[in-house]
């Protein structure tokens, strides 16, 4: 079911489905921008089964109500949205899964309210922006060597070692690898996983994409995302578990090297796929959350 609920005076577009009386889950999409689409079309019939599952396009974000270029948005804001939708809904906790960016999301939320989680699970997350816009350059350096593109490709290296500040890193990477066109999405999946997205005709998609603008770009200017908020895992309190696509280049080794110190962590590849393991590999993945969700455990281990 959809909703357009008023979160915080602002309409968000949000979609539950599964039992009310169903333990509750928040999933976090991720971005900055993207959307809770994919997400949906992939898990929403499969986790319901057991879960009531609760997905929102963010504040700013695709069907949510855009917002206005005079209007004042700090990354503050999506902490927020999540406890106010968790009050809205009735809900005392909850599981929250945070993806990409919503990983990152996902962390606050969980620091900033604890007693409003009790599990998270971080599917490809960033926690360093620096680290992950490096990785990602690295990425895109060997498509541009594939196209032959020898210029690009030493631009891409070049960057990726470089003396530059994060939000610096975030921006080159960018503007180079919208350079790949339709090879950009090799750069999270070697073979990416194409969602039929016919429920809204193009010039639909293309006005919920412009409105988006915004989020991103006042996210970007106000800097808070460029942040590390690596020292917050040491601050967990509740069990996680960390997601990862073999191929995947945002959670790159640095971030799995810290998470591996969290207390009360576990750890989970899935081989064969990159940044979306939810779309790619969509039983395995449906199988794992379930299990450790009602058991805090996982299979494959």
């Amino acid at each position: 079911m959809i909703y357009p609920l008023t979160i915080r005076n602002k309409k968000m577009h949000v979609e539950i489905f599964g039992e009310e009386s169903s333990p509750p889950v928040l999933f976090l999409h991720g971005g900055p921008g993207e959307s809770c689409y994919d997400f949906v079309y992939h898990q929403a019939k499969r986790l319901s089964k057991e879960f009531r599952l609760i997905a929102i396009d963010q504040r700013g974000v695709l069907r949510s109500e855009k917002i206005l270029n005079d209007e004042p948005f700090v990354l503050q804001d999506l902490i927020d949205d999540c406890e106010e939708l968790r009050f809205q809904l009735g809900i005392k906790e909850w599981t929250v899964i945070g993806h990409s960016f919503g990983g990152y999301l996902c962390l606050l939320y969980a620091i900033t309210y604890p007693k409003s989680v009790s599990k998270v699970i971080f599917e490809c997350p960033t926690f360093n922006f620096e680290w992950t816009s490096r990785n990602l350059l690295k990425r895109a350096a060997l498509l541009f060597h594939e196209k032959g593109d020898k210029e690009r490709a030493q631009e891409c290296e070049a960057l990726s070692v470089g003396s530059f500040s994060s939000k610096e890193l975030f921006d080159h990477y960018l503007r180079i690898s919208e350079l790949l066109g339709d090879e950009k999405d090799r750069i999270y999946s070697p073979n990416p996983v194409v969602t039929d997205d016919s429920l809204y005709t193009d010039l639909e998609w293309e006005q919920f994409w412009e409105g988006t603008e915004n989020h991103l770009e006042k996210l970007r200017e106000e800097g808070s995302i460029f942040k590390s908020i690596i020292p917050y895992l040491s601050n967990l309190s509740v069990p996680s578990l960390l997601i990862l696509g073999e191929f995947d280049p945002v959670t790159c080794e640095k971030h799995v090297q810290e998470y591996d110190q969290v207390t009360l962590g576990k750890k989970i590849v899935f081989n064969e796929t990159g940044h979306t393991p939810h779309i790619e590999a969509p039983e395995r993945y449906e199988e794992v959350v379930t299990t450790f969700i009602k058991s805090g455990l996982i299979e494959f281990e």
